[in-house]
């Protein structure tokens, strides 16, 4: 039976208990351990896939097609671990889940409640697919004290009194410093502890979300008042990134009190974190940011909207050993910029109409002024858009509206009856599109088959619309080529008459990290460094 961490937040929202949980992983995996990490929000939604980036953040895709939280991303980046549906639990899946039943008279005609029903299927999903692992860290989304998360808070408690499974509570809050007072106030955290106390938890360890170091003696009063042991009581410092935040907990000794409140010996090796210790190396290296590239991007506003494509960008620049500086443009802004300056363009994936002519705009920039250009998702459809242009007219995707020449449709409105059944996906929105892992077969003596050396790729999907195979015999005329095919489906177009022009229609972005980067991402830095302007 696993260990269970929960790892919950206090005060306010955004404190990091994703980086917490991760960074704890992380340090327990290197260690030898073998670690699960889930997320369970408390929002209504089923999942986040109809939720806007600029308010949530990026939605992050797994191997096996379940739209979740962007903390899964720094599970896997940060951890090394693996995840899947069982990994992500919301409140609306759950309700879902038991409303479906209840419906279908699976509780004979019992009165349906929080408490026992509600917990128990709770404590299911977050104990499912679970009996492997050594450690199972939970990250219970939102702040204490929102009414969405006392259902999850419940089943929590429930699993450490049950007996059944040893239980940590890890709480993540914010220690505010008055600088015209000079004076670090604790009372945030002590009303946190006191509201989580509240529902029946005592937090074993609390985590001190803090701007700068202390020089107090704050430790010492948060230890007395919340009931904590004083080495359980730990600062997280703002970090340069988040991949400092794994050893500033090892400096902290975070993994070291979670092991010894186990019983655990914490004296093994991690030799694991060597390839961590070098990344930070080049994080900090002050060397300037030489390779400029320029992400036409239409959710702007949240930083977190692209989370997984700039973490992916600086896991090649790692590998390359080349600083990288990201300019953010936004695609409702762009004129007739002069694109030039820069030594690559990026155009990512996304949705709806509202910044398409911008970042169609600076696809033909790319095309015509043969700068190195990867489009993802969307970005693949538009440089078709864009490309058959020149030889249709009205051209766009049936997604912006009605169109002459439809060269990008959903798979039920163009002759699809060669396309292979796996890929084909239901009519809808929520949960309709082809989420998750696909194998794409790359043609040889192209521009894909020399990024990934292989004839066989397997890469996540999330998208709704697809090339339209009834305009392919246009391609060769405007100097498209199709480099790599899943079941009929384009999944990579490219050029010839550029250097380095190629599309794809997965996102590369959530198969990377600092212990593999994606092989796409390197070849597009390393052809946008040596045509370094």
């Amino acid at each position: 039976m696993p260990k269970i961490v929960f790892v919950t937040g206090g005060v306010f929202s955004s404190l990091g208990k994703g980086i917490s949980a991760a960074s704890i992983g992380c340090l327990l995996k290197s260690r030898g351990f073998n670690v699960k990490i889930k997320k369970i929000d408390p929002y209504l939604n089923v999942d986040p896939g109809t939720l806007s980036p600029s308010e949530h953040g990026e939605v992050y895709v797994t191997d096996d097609g379940a739209e979740t939280d962007l903390d899964l991303g720094h599970y896997e980046r940060l951890a090394g671990v693996s995840t899947s549906k069982s990994d992500y639990i919301t409140s609306g899946s759950v309700y879902d889940e038991i409303i479906k039943k209840e419906r279908n008279g699976d509780y004979l005609g019992k009165t349906i409640q929080v408490v026992p029903h509600v917990s128990d299927a709770l404590k299911a999903r977050i104990l499912a697919q679970s009996d492997e692992c050594d450690f199972l860290i939970c990250e219970i989304g939102g702040t204490v004290g929102d009414i969405e998360s006392v259902p999850i808070l419940e089943a929590a408690r429930q699993l450490r009194i049950e007996g059944n499974y040893d239980v940590m509570f890890c709480h993540v809050a914010f220690v505010p410093y008055l600088e015209k007072a000079n004076e670090w106030k604790t009372k945030p955290v002590q009303h946190s502890v006191r509201t989580l106390l509240h529902f029946g938890i005592q937090p074993d360890m609390i985590i001190c979300r803090m701007e700068k170091e202390p020089e107090t003696d704050w430790k010492n009063k948060i230890s007395n008042f919340c009931n904590v042991p004083f080495n359980r009581v730990v600062k997280a410092l703002d970090a340069n990134s988040v991949y400092h935040v794994i050893g500033n907990f090892e400096n902290e000794g975070v993994d070291v009190q979670v092991l010894n409140y186990f019983k655990y010996d914490a004296t093994q090796s991690k030799a694991e974190l060597s390839k961590l210790n070098q990344f930070i190396s080049y994080f900090d290296n002050e060397e300037d940011e030489s390779v400029q590239i320029a992400i036409v991007a239409k959710y702007n506003e949240c930083k977190d909207s692209y989370k997984s494509l700039s973490e992916a960008i600086l896991h090649a620049g790692y590998f390359l050993n080349k600083k990288i500086k990201i300019n953010w443009l936004d695609a409702e802004k762009i004129e007739n910029e002069d694109l030039s300056n820069y030594s690559g363009i990026l155009v990512p994936g996304g949705f709806g109409l509202r910044g398409i002519e911008g970042k169609i705009k600076a696809i033909s920039f790319a095309r015509k002024h043969n700068i190195p250009f990867l489009g993802i998702c969307l970005g693949l459809q538009l440089s078709v858009i864009d490309s058959l242009r020149e030889v249709l007219d009205d051209v766009s995707s049936s997604e912006f509206g009605n169109c002459k020449n439809p060269v990008i449709a959903k798979m039920e409105e163009w002759n699809c009856s060669q396309i292979d059944a796996k890929v084909k996906v239901k009519a809808g929105l929520g949960g309709s599109m082809r989420l998750g892992a696909y194998l794409a077969e790359i043609k040889k003596d192209t521009l894909a088959h020399k990024v990934y050396k292989k004839e066989q790729i397997s890469e996540r999907h999330r998208h709704r619309y697809e090339v339209n195979n009834d305009y392919l015999a246009y391609f060769e005329k405007v100097g498209l080529k199709v480099s790599g095919e899943c079941g009929g489906l384009v999944e990579i177009v490219e050029r010839n008459d550029c250097d380095f022009f190629i599309a794809v229609q997965f996102h590369p972005e959530f198969n990377s990290s600092i212990y593999k980067p994606n092989d796409l991402f390197i070849a597009f830095l390393q052809s946008a460094s040596e045509k370094r302007v």
